[in-house]
């Protein structure tokens, strides 16, 4: 059956819904819109039933992947399952039908819940206070950016530490953030274990230096042994270190930025709480500090008073101000802290989890694939299919394509960009041993087949929807908007 668009499916005088009449008298829409914006002709919207727009879109929904099709090991994105009694938490009318503008006396249990969240985001990242504003990872790399250059101005260095250091292997939002901010942006490179290079970092280090932008572990999924002595470097020169929380699924209960020395911290509630995450969002980047960078941080904060009252803090004379129309995307925090209620404790075997999965992919798989650093991963790994493009033509993009057959999306390709032919895979904790033994058989079956049949790769995939598709095409030419045969 060819898949038609809806407006193929469209006749005249079909309908789908029956509006009831208008209990206000209707007025020409001349008489209160300028002329110039009014249309002439009626708009081309499809006229379908009810049941044809039903199927359609029902048959569109299941043309895609996501994480609750099928096996989804995007790494250093974190797409893991996201339980269902989030979301019904989130529509409770307390939750769902409240509004901002409502005075705090009416939205108490609103208000708790965000104070509560706050708490628990302090003691997993070892921070003194959280701002939920930011709506997502990147709004959160922008927010805590603000927050240490409000923090040299306040100490009148503000317009000599220019600079933010960020790794080589760092995810692609961290120098987009700080150059945002205003920053020059200098990279300093990994050394032969996937660190940080300590060598190449003191020697960037000067009164210029604003910070470090740092995601342990990194985007190769090594936990850096040297975090202690980079904080070191970096404060002993004057500079702050910022926490990149993408990859924070590898280290709850184990191990805390706050432990590490780092001043400032984003987490993705979208990724590793639990949240759904990607298809416009909405998400969730809630920005922690030390207690020094408390008075910087966007305002309002919720307090607590002694008859255990909640409200909203006063503004600070040193905040950045908001960041975000409200408090942030309130359902998301709610889900979040509902994940979190539900895992306690457990929160730390989570971590523990997603790492034995990840290590137990990489051991079924290294000797099928080049490994770059050969370590012991955390939540994810990084491989590489060099030995595949160069013995066979065959390039990570061809298996990544390939794998779409055998059902499974595909992982991050081509990143971090100091691995050649990368493969990023993130299995998470909510993955069954059988599930990462297929995948693991798919992938080696690939990784033969890019000797056996190599043209095999080259026309994937084959049994989706749409073939191979013309990205680079599709990215300089889109074509957005349906126009009628004439």
């Amino acid at each position: 059956m060819t898949e038609a668009l809806i407006f193929e499916l469209s006749a005249p005088g079909r309908r789908g819904a029956s509006l009831p009449e208008a209990d206000l008298p209707m007025q020409n829409p001349s008489s209160y819109l300028p002329a110039g914006l009014l249309r002439k002709d009626a708009p081309e919207l499809p006229e379908t039933s009810e049941i044809d727009t039903v199927r359609h879109f029902t048959r569109l929904s299941r043309m895609n992947h996501g994480v609750d099709v099928g096996f989804y090991p995007l790494g250093s994105c974190t797409m893991k399952y996201n339980p269902k009694v989030n979301e019904e938490v989130a529509a409770l009318p307390g939750f769902s039908a409240i509004h901002p503008y409502e005075p705090a006396e009416l939205t108490q249990g609103a208000l708790e819940l965000m104070y509560r969240l706050e708490e628990s985001l302090c003691e997993i990242t070892g921070m003194k206070r959280f701002t939920l504003q930011p709506a997502a990872g990147a709004h959160g790399e922008y927010t805590g950016l603000l927050i240490i250059k409000a923090y040299h101005a306040s100490r009148n260095e503000g317009t000599t530490r220019r600079k933010i250091v960020v790794p080589d292997s760092a995810h692609g939002t961290n120098p987009a953030s700080a150059a945002v901010c205003g920053f020059d942006i200098v990279k300093v490179e990994s050394n032969e274990r996937g660190g940080v290079d300590l060598a190449a970092l003191r020697k960037l280090m000067g009164p210029d230096i604003a910070g470090l932008m740092l995601t342990n572990p990194n985007t190769l999924g090594l936990f850096d042994e040297n975090i202690a002595e980079i904080a070191d470097i970096i404060h002993e020169a004057g500079g702050l270190l910022y926490y990149d929380g993408a990859n924070t699924n590898a280290i709850m209960g184990i191990s805390r930025p706050g432990d590490m020395g780092f001043d400032v911290v984003h987490l993705n509630l979208h990724k590793t709480f639990a949240t759904p995450h990607g298809g416009g969002g909405p998400g969730s980047g809630p920005v922690g500090v030390k207690e020094h960078l408390v008075p910087f941080l966007p305002y309002p904060l919720v307090g607590k008073d002694a008859q255990s009252n909640y409200y909203f803090e006063e503004k600070n004379a040193l905040s950045i101000g908001k960041v975000k129309a409200f408090y942030g995307n309130f359902g998301v925090l709610v889900k979040a802290f509902a994940y979190i209620l539900t895992q306690g404790h457990e929160l730390k075997e989570v971590s523990e989890l997603a790492v034995l999965n990840a290590n137990y992919v990489l051991a079924r798989l290294k000797s099928h694939f080049d490994l770059p650093y050969d370590r012991i991963c955390m939540h994810e790994f990084v491989l590489s299919g060099k030995r595949q493009k160069k013995n066979f033509g065959v390039s990570t993009l061809d298996m990544a394509k390939r794998l779409l057959d055998f059902g499974y999306h595909a992982p991050t390709v081509y990143f971090p960009l100091i691995v050649d032919e990368a493969m990023m895979i993130e299995p998470t904790e909510t993955e069954s041993i059988e599930t990462l033994d297929e995948f693991s058989e798919a992938m080696i079956r690939i990784a033969e087949e890019s000797e056996a049949n190599p043209e095999n790769l080259h026309a994937a995939p084959t049994t989706t929807p749409v073939g191979r598709l013309d990205e680079v095409g599709a990215a300089r030419n889109p074509v957005l908007k349906w126009t009628a045969a004439k």
